[in-house]
């Protein structure tokens, strides 16, 4: 007979107690010299364990419940007497699934990833360099990482699918927000978010979000590459909008490649482009079928002029060209492509006669040199170890959860609107590429024209344009006026 098993003690019965995570957060001392000026700063790196509250049935009271790490890098600068005077600046990008890597080796932070003038990709090995253009200078700044995102991650036991959708990434991103603020006693400064991209989606949710749920009234909100309002992006039939206000960045794009036999000035033929997107193409797509073939043969000829393609081609798209489209068509018979994020960056597919590229050529470009830049970066100058991998962009959150906008497309404009209406001291600064495929400066400047913002609040708002794409920053010109604008915007929304 086989022995039986001991029985096991009451402490062995216990189910075996899972390790409370903790916070794991280092400081480092630095210096940097931005406009003629040293600055000596602290940087504060690592996780922050964010917890929820739940209700203890049995009590009847409040418990907290570990559910996420959130990794940041918070830049402070050293020697300041009155923390309410200076002011707090929370920064991210999109995706979603993207890290913050971007605004904060590209733009805001004290070191950056150096590319080519153009912001091409340089030849590696790659290197980071000083920021001579930080907004350091001006504002403290934190950069967040969502959950799934960098190194922030759920903690064991808690699904990642939770994060991965529109309400509850700008909840935790907001409770983060508010964590970090009254842990680093910073409710009296003045604070700003800036996102990029999707970035600018969250940062819109946060305004509200933010003012609800946790009081905190915001000074500025800085947009990069901005949207908003998803319908004027979303190609698709029934919805002619995006058709309408992509056609000024395809109009910038074929002048940038001289494939139009227009020679004027970017901006004068951009001013006449958007005068006929609004006018008589907006008119003659919403004919549809009852356009006249005289009407419709005007529309061919001046599509084709400021577009850089062929008639027969508009012919063939019914007036209507899809972005993914143009990007391998304009330059075609070159054999090559154009990029969605920064147009005009060209790339090459092993099938010139394909429908779309293989691959965006300006998203390779940045790639490389932003992750290795990191990795050297945040062991060897911020003391941070990890083995886990830093996912500088993640396609595992999707498909992204838009659950709050089902059988509509996604719009936060309205919660912008909202928070200004409420809060009439928030203002808003935009930064446009001219050549942005995913977020095009028309299509920006028809969100906020449609705003419904009240007469009174509308100088709360202002933009800046910029020779660049979507990461307009990459380019050295775009990056230093960006800077300009940006250090303008916040002593503009500072308290006189």
């Amino acid at each position: 007979m086989p022995e039986e098993e001991p029985k096991k003690t009451e402490e062995e019965k216990k189910p075996e107690e899972k390790p409370t995570p903790k916070d794991n957060i280092v400081t480092t001392q630095h210096s940097v010299t931005v406009g003629g000026k040293e600055i000596k700063y602290t940087v504060t790196t690592g996780t922050i364990v964010m917890k929820e509250e739940t209700p203890d049935r049995e009590k009847e009271s409040e418990g907290e419940k570990a559910k996420a790490q959130f990794f940041f890098v918070a830049y402070t600068k050293d020697d300041v007497e009155d923390k309410s005077k200076r002011p707090l600046t929370f920064s991210f990008n999109g995706g979603p699934g993207s890290s913050s890597v971007w605004l904060h080796l590209g733009l805001l932070g004290p070191r950056r990833v150096e590319m080519t003038f153009e912001g091409d990709l340089p030849q590696p090995p790659f290197k980071l360099v000083d920021n001579e253009f930080s907004l350091l200078d001006e504002t403290d700044l934190v950069f967040i990482d969502p959950v799934s995102t960098g190194y922030s991650r759920p903690v064991e036991g808690e699904k990642a699918k939770q994060f991965h959708g529109f309400k509850k990434d700008i909840e935790s991103v907001g409770d983060f927000i508010r964590l970090y603020t009254t842990r680093y006693q910073r409710w009296l400064s003045p604070k700003f978010l800036i996102g990029e991209s999707y970035g600018t989606t969250r940062s819109a949710g946060l305004s509200g979000y933010l003012q609800e749920r946790h009081g905190m009234y915001l000074n500025g909100i800085m947009l990069v590459s901005s949207i908003l309002d998803f319908s004027t992006a979303r190609f698709g039939p029934g919805n002619d909008l995006p058709h309408i206000l992509f056609l000024p960045t395809y109009t910038a794009t074929a002048w940038y490649h001289r494939k139009l036999r227009l020679r004027r000035p970017l901006q004068r033929i951009l001013a006449e482009v958007e005068k006929f997107a609004l006018g008589e193409y907006a008119l003659a797509l919403s004919k549809g079928a009852d356009l006249s073939k005289r009407e419709r043969a005007v529309i061919v000829e001046k599509l084709a002029r400021y577009t850089g393609l062929s008639p027969e081609y508009i012919e063939r798209t019914d007036l209507r060209v899809e972005i993914f489209r143009f990007t391998k068509e304009l330059l075609r018979d070159e054999g090559r492509t154009v990029g969605r994020l920064d147009s005009r960056f060209k790339g090459i597919d092993r099938d010139a006669a394909g429908e779309n590229f293989e691959g965006d050529p300006s998203m390779s470009n940045i790639m490389g040199p932003y992750t290795a830049a990191f990795y050297d970066y945040v062991r060897g100058e911020l003391n941070f170890e990890t083995d886990i991998p830093y996912e500088i962009l993640n396609g595992k959150v999707w498909p992204w959860s838009y659950a709050e906008f089902e059988n509509q497309y996604l719009n936060v404009a309205e919660t912008l609107r909202r928070a200004m209406s409420i809060n009439k001291y928030l203002k808003v600064f935009v930064a446009n590429g001219y050549y942005d495929f995913a977020t095009p400066y028309f299509a920006t400047e028809y969100t906020f024209n449609h705003l419904g913002l009240d007469e009174s609040l509308r100088g709360n708002i202002s933009m800046g344009y910029y020779e660049a794409g979507h990461m307009m920053y990459i380019h050295a010109p775009s990056l230093e006026a960006l800077k300009a604008d940006l250090a303008e915007f916040i002593h503009s929304a500072m308290p006189a």
